[in-house]
């Protein structure tokens, strides 16, 4: 795989289970680069370690005057320098391809991943986690994964010259041989503790980042309360362990960098002293000893790679362990998601009716069709019918969101999946899911770009963007993108900023909306879509979404009165069940806990309109007679 070749076709299914065996996965899926990279880094490392041969072997000319070995040194020795270019410069390319590959095969794993699990990625992992994980954490997986070939190239190099110089001189090679391999291990007892420190300093950091994060995201919220400087405090503090985390961890690691430094200089000291003896007794030639003192400067190059295999991978498993932890989550919710859908089965308690119906099944699944007709839950007994706007009016604003999350084919325990036309959403491939049922949470993201670009979603094509922006009134939107835009006429081409930031919160509602609306899907599920608006938009909207869903199914949770009045059918889901099924004005009027929620009243209001309501007539015109009589007598 080259960089241009990217993005990967199918980037794989990862081994997640933990971040080594993640690591492993990656690594095995690269081999070919990895192959390719340890020849071009033998090729580098050889040649680099040929030139002390080379010069011994010219030095040893000269004392002998040979003119032949002379030449013959300086052609090796050209010939060393070109193998040194040359495996530099492809082992430097090969490995930044694997480094580019890695990170970018991690970084399409945790996109197809937050876009099988949609919202409920960030409600099981930190936003700010997920962020850090797929920016700074990618960076470091693919560090370790390219760095393995580097030193697996200068490993090999360092044995094939403690061979040679053993078979070149024996009695120094001897002692470069044992030397060098305790130099290699010598750093081994400071691993773990530099390890722990690192892994410190990625929590500190990846803590931070989540704060940030969450703090830039409720930025206006803050301005609002005045409370940007509290948090703007918390921050600092968090800033500054990070800072005292990566100052601990800073220096455990110069301790291994000086220990890397000092050991070899004392391995060339005596180097230099043993063969100076030899030298002295005549049992090595001066070529010789230059040839086994620049060998063994010549290997603290080498050596250099095993300080950073460790250091590799002392920061990258941590990270690895962050995106396989996220890489391991499944569509199943967890339990935090699963509360008010733990009643599965529990459907027909109702006492207004239509709380034990079943789904129709109308499947018309099978060569590629989607699957249609009723929308249901069995989890709550919630049944939204083929072709109709069925609104949801739920008093937890939290369970809303997790039903219609369920809706949207994400069950809350096994065997309690949405079914849509009988056909259960969750055993569906995922794009197929997503193509029969779209839900739009009520915070839901503009990306950033010319309004086309953000219309330009997967459609049938059958609801052109003029219709779904006139449905969801998005006249002032158009206008005020066009103002704010320079040399714009045509106002699909004015630029939208990241998320939106530069329109109003029922602007930015109002666009995903429309976006929504083109999508055209089976089923269409949309969560408190208005609001953020004011009523007299909120009542256009509920009818532009009423006449352009026409024969096509709707499921809007909202308690607002606009949006149930214009509902074909109004369904209370209390406490994890559904409790009542209806219209607006006959919920209202012969539902208590459907009033409570609708019109915010509160209990002492819901307790005197109840008992209003069961007051007898009859017995308030036996009172009035009875005070007439005394008023008589």
């Amino acid at each position: 795989m080259q960089i241009q070749d990217l993005p990967y076709p199918d980037p794989g299914v990862p081994d997640a289970r933990s971040g080594p065996r993640f690591l492993w996965w990656l690594g095995r899926n690269q081999l070919r680069g990895q192959l390719v990279s340890l020849a071009w880094g033998l090729v580098h490392f050889v040649s680099v370690s040929a030139l002390p041969f080379c010069v011994g072997l010219a030095v040893q000319a000269v004392v002998d005057r040979s003119g032949a070995r002379l030449a013959l040194a300086g052609g090796l020795m050209a010939l060393a320098c070109a193998g040194n270019a040359v495996g530099d410069t492809f082992l430097h390319r090969a490995a930044v391809t694997n480094w580019i590959t890695a990170a970018a095969r991690v970084q399409q794993l945790l996109a197809r991943k937050a876009a099988q699990l949609g919202s409920a990625l960030t409600r099981r992992v930190a936003a700010g986690e997920v962020v850090a994980v797929s920016t700074g954490d990618v960076e470091k997986i693919g560090w370790f994964v390219e760095a393995v070939s580097r030193f697996t190239a200068a490993a090999v190099t360092i044995v094939l010259v403690c061979i040679g110089l053993v078979v070149y001189q024996p009695a120094l090679g001897v002692v470069v041989a044992v030397g060098l391999p305790v130099l290699a291990v010598a750093v081994l007892p400071l691993l773990p503790r530099a390890t722990r420190r690192a892994d410190f300093q990625r929590e500190k950091a990846g803590y931070a980042t989540e704060l940030a994060s969450d703090t830039v995201a409720g930025l206006r919220v803050l301005r609002g309360i005045g409370g940007e400087e509290l948090f703007l405090d918390r921050y600092r503090r968090a800033s500054q362990e990070v800072r005292h985390a990566a100052v601990r961890s800073a220096r455990m690691w110069s301790l291994i960098s000086a220990i890397q430094v000092l050991l070899p200089g004392l391995l060339l000291i005596a180097v230099v002293w043993y063969g100076v003896q030899l030298a002295r007794q005549g049992r090595i030639t001066v070529g010789e000893l230059v040839t086994v003192y620049s060998s063994v400067m010549i290997l603290t190059y080498p050596l250099r790679h095993f300080e950073e295999i460790a250091m590799a991978y002392s920061f990258s498993r941590p990270s690895a362990k962050r995106a396989a932890r996220v890489l391991s989550l499944e569509r199943v919710m967890d339990a935090e998601g699963a509360r008010g859908g733990s009643r599965a089965g529990g459907a027909g308690a109702g006492s207004h009716g239509g709380t034990g119906e079943g789904p129709r099944a109308d499947s018309r699944e099978g060569a590629g069709e989607l699957p249609s007709g009723d929308l249901y839950d069995p989890a709550t007994g919630l049944l939204a019918p083929s072709g109709r706007l069925t609104a949801v009016v739920c008093g937890d604003p939290d369970a809303a969101g997790r039903l219609a999350e369920r809706l949207g084919g994400h069950p809350s325990e096994a065997g309690a999946s949405v079914l849509l036309g009988g056909v259960p959403l969750d055993e569906l491939p995922l794009d197929r899911a997503r193509a029969a049922v779209l839900v739009q949470d009520k915070d839901p993201v503009l990306l950033s770009g010319s309004l086309r670009e953000l219309l330009d979603v997967p459609a049938s094509g059958k609801v052109r963007a003029e219709a779904a922006l006139a449905a969801a009134q998005c006249e002032d939107v158009l206008a005020a993108l066009v103002q704010g835009s320079l040399d714009v006429d045509d106002p699909m081409d004015a630029l939208i900023t990241e998320r939106g930031r530069s329109l109003s919160g029922g602007q930015r509602q109002r666009l995903a909306l429309a976006r929504s609306l083109i999508t055209d899907p089976e089923v269409l599920v949309l969560d408190e879509p208005t609001s953020a608006v004011d009523s007299h938009t909120e009542a256009r909207i509920a009818q532009g979404v009423r006449e352009l869903r026409a024969g096509r199914t709707t499921v809007v949770f909202t308690s607002s009165p606009l949006l149930l009045d214009r509902a074909d059918r109004v369904v209370l889901v209390h406490e994890g069940e559904v409790a009542a099924v209806g219209v607006h004005r006959e919920l209202l009027h012969m539902e208590p806990r459907y009033r409570a929620v609708v019109t915010r009243e509160t209990e002492e209001e819901a307790a005197l309109s109840g008992a209003l309501d069961d007051f007898d007539v009859d017995e308030l015109n036996e009172l009035d007679e009875l005070d007439e009589i005394e008023e008589t007598a």
